[in-house]
């Protein structure tokens, strides 16, 4: 959408679904309380929209300058659905750059809150201009109030982690343990939302939208407990061992030919290469293009054909550390990657076996298929 103070702001598709319900229903609303008629009604519901989205796009730039603040870049602001996140370049150095980052937000809306609070008693009562500031005061509070509810992803159980972090010197077991504080939040909340439901206090258009909010509450969670096992688990990533070993044969080798010598070397899951007339490894065979091509054909299929040039391949220093692998795989993502110790391709990673090393459980449930 452009960029704001340097940093760069997306829109999720699904933000269009929130601009039309939300126009939709204020429009009935304003219909209701103000006695206006289409389409000025949905003008002004479309105008407490692009209100409501200034309110989240306030919100997350209070995240990611604290963050700037504090020396951890921003690669951007995506407002979606049910509001919106901040991507940083790297996690808080400490407990309490962490907390100070995720209570940024919450400080943010509760001045908003109390900003659109004031308007609402300045303003007459009835009109459009009071109405947009009263419904902006209940919603800025109550995402404010939200958000600091002690459960990840909630802000409040970012700030739990980084009590937590510094209480047990482990920021994974901190994650991991505000996450499941923000599963058991999403539990209480939809088990209240169905209660007020059956005492009729919420509509059936409530009861949809805030179980959403839950669901995604939920999911959240269970993403950052899945980070949490994972990031564990990064020191026992170590390439010079995950890499699988490569076969380079000439270029203009038939794709079965290559197969069969890396069998004779006893290297048929390892990875296929191409080599020059100096025997320098120049491409590497796609693992999936292979797989693709029909066994009748590989005789008659050159490797070339299934190769992806070493310049326009991924490349991973066989000295990087699980971190800094798992960060390189985020920011390129593919099947394989070449494993390189200096100029030279020391080996093949599949990205299959990276997996497999931090989440081996998920590993055990899908193995992944050679072919």
């Amino acid at each position: 959408m452009g960029r704001v103070l340097g940093i760069p702001v997306y829109a999720n598709p699904s933000m269009a679904l929130l601009a039309a319900l939300v126009t939709y229903v204020y429009a009935g609303y304003a219909a209701d309380e103000l006695g206006l008629a289409a389409p000025l009604t949905y003008a002004v519901g479309l105008g407490f929209v692009v209100c409501l989205l200034g309110s989240v796009l306030l919100h997350e730039l209070g995240h990611a300058l604290t963050a700037r603040r504090y020396g951890i870049g921003v690669r951007g602001i995506t407002l979606e659905l049910l509001g919106g996140w901040t991507e940083m370049d790297r996690e808080a150095p400490n407990p309490r750059v962490d907390a100070l980052v995720a209570l940024a937000g919450p400080a943010v809306s509760l001045v908003l809150g109390a900003l659109a609070t004031g308007a609402a008693f300045a303003l007459p009562d009835r009109t459009v201009a009071g109405q947009i500031a009263f419904q902006l005061a209940a919603g800025n509070v109550v995402v404010a109030v939200f958000n600091v509810l002690p459960g990840l992803p909630l802000d409040g159980g970012r700030a739990l982690r980084a009590g937590l972090w510094a209480l047990l010197k482990d920021r994974n077991r901190a994650t991991e343990g505000a996450a499941w504080a923000g599963r058991g939040i999403a539990l209480l909340t939809a088990l209240t939302v169905i209660t007020l439901h059956q005492l009729r206090v919420l509509t059936v258009f409530g009861v949809i939208f805030i179980l959403l909010v839950t669901f995604t509450l939920w999911q959240g969670a269970g993403q950052s407990i899945r980070l949490a096992r994972m990031t564990r688990r990064f020191p026992l990533v170590d390439l010079a061992t995950l890499a699988r070993p490569v076969v380079a044969v000439p270029s203009g080798t038939p794709l079965a030919e290559a197969q069969r010598r890396a069998e004779a070397a006893g290297r048929a899951r390892g990875g296929l290469a191409v080599a020059d007339a100096a025997g320098t490894i120049v491409a590497l065979v796609d693992i999936n293009a292979a797989a693709a091509v029909p066994a009748a054909r590989r005789p008659w299929t050159a490797v070339d054909a299934v190769a992806k040039d070493l310049a326009r391949t991924p490349v991973l220093p066989v000295e990087l550390t699980g971190e800094q692998v798992v960060r390189a795989v985020q920011a390129h993502p593919g099947a394989q990657y070449a494993v390189v110790a200096g100029e030279d391709v020391v080996g093949v990673l599949h990205v299959a076996d990276l997996a497999a090393v931090l989440e081996p459980r998920r590993a055990r449930r899908h193995p992944p298929q050679d072919r």
